[in-house]
């Protein structure tokens, strides 16, 4: 193809998953554009987006098939806007993990007539705590065993000292949200932080397994396929998870309302297009990464480490912020009862 330039190069590598990325891109656009106004279960719509699976297996083969007579600059530049759309697909995928979190929390909170998830959630709240100090140290040993190795040492250090600024906030006597929510997501941030220490280049010089190898034996393929269905689920999970997203609370539901929104869903999936190029391309779109590897560069490692740090903050802020608005109405509150008393005679 002409778009495809000399010998067909320019829809291999780098621009090749940029281009099956843009055509999944499209298909879930399509989709979007088509159930995004749908709110009930008998609109035509919603029987648009449950069945005619016919069609739109078509729609997904021409939607495909477009991106390969594209110029190569237009593929650029939706590289480009795929890492933004990427960095807005981690950002909901972290505030629907940490709504998770916050339910189950909520749901083994101690109470007279359960005990018994009591009992389990102070069990789970140490196994947690203790898994977290086990993976720092897992993480000192294996990717900072010399002095010299300051960023992971600073990396870790600073994912250290997350974990213990989640466990204060959360213990504190105005938030008391207990030690289990704060305990899984200490976890998580550890697990971030390995993930970003495990995407460092393979000549990396602080880590003490030789990466450097690239064999493609059968722990490699099976971790490479289980981290694509990793991000398959978290996907799906996030798109179904619209009502954590919502901005108003006093939306009442009816029983013939669809059961998620579907415009949501599809939006999810195309971003999950853009963020899937930029994991096989390691963010950066003049390379491609190893045979059988995924995210593997010193930009994937950057974007693990933000991540990492703004889950936290998110996380932290979750926590504070009933305070810090109860707190701002108060502060309202007393404002208006001292101007009414100055004006009282």
């Amino acid at each position: 193809m002409k778009a495809c330039g000399k010998e067909g190069e320019e829809c291999f590598h780098a621009l090749g998953v940029l281009r099956v990325s843009l055509g999944c891109y499209i298909f879930f656009s399509v989709m979007f554009l088509t159930t995004v106004k749908t709110r009930k279960l008998h609109e035509s719509w919603n029987l648009w987006h449950s069945g005619y699976w016919e069609v739109k297996f078509i729609i997904l083969l021409v939607s495909m098939a477009l991106p390969f007579f594209f110029p190569s600059e237009l593929v650029q530049i939706y590289g480009e806007v795929a890492r933004i759309g990427a960095g807005v697909f981690l950002l909901l995928q972290l505030v629907s993990v940490i709504q998770f979190i916050i339910w189950w929390n909520n749901y083994w909170i101690p109470d007279e007539e359960r005990m018994q998830r009591w009992s389990f959630g102070v069990l789970m709240s140490t196994l947690f705590y203790v898994v977290s100090i086990c993976g720092i140290v897992y993480l000192y040993k294996t990717y900072a065993p010399r002095a010299s190795c300051s960023l992971n040492l600073f990396f870790i250090t600073w994912t250290a000292i997350l974990l213990a600024a989640i466990m204060v906030v959360s213990l504190h006597s105005k938030v008391n949200r207990g030690l289990l929510s704060s305990g899984i997501m200490a976890s998580y941030i550890v697990f971030l932080c390995w993930c970003a220490l495990r995407s460092e280049p393979a000549n990396a010089t602080c880590q003490t397994k030789n990466q450097d190898k690239g064999n493609t034996d059968w722990i490699t393929i099976i971790g490479f396929l289980i981290a694509i269905f990793a991000i398959v689920i978290a996907a799906f999970s996030t798109g179904i998870d619209s009502k954590s997203f919502r901005f108003s609370e006093e939306i009442v539901e009816e029983e013939d309302d669809i059961p998620y929104s579907y415009g949501f869903f599809h939006l999810v999936f195309s971003l999950g297009a853009m963020y899937f190029a930029m994991l096989f391309i390691s963010w950066d779109l003049n390379n491609s990464a190893r045979k059988w590897s995924i995210d593997v560069g010193w930009m994937s490692a950057w974007v693990r480490v933000i991540n990492e740090w703004f889950a936290a903050t998110i996380y932290i802020w979750m926590l504070i912020s009933p305070i810090v608005r109860q707190n701002k109405v108060m502060g309202n509150d007393r404002t208006v009862q001292e101007t009414v008393d100055s004006v009282m005679p």
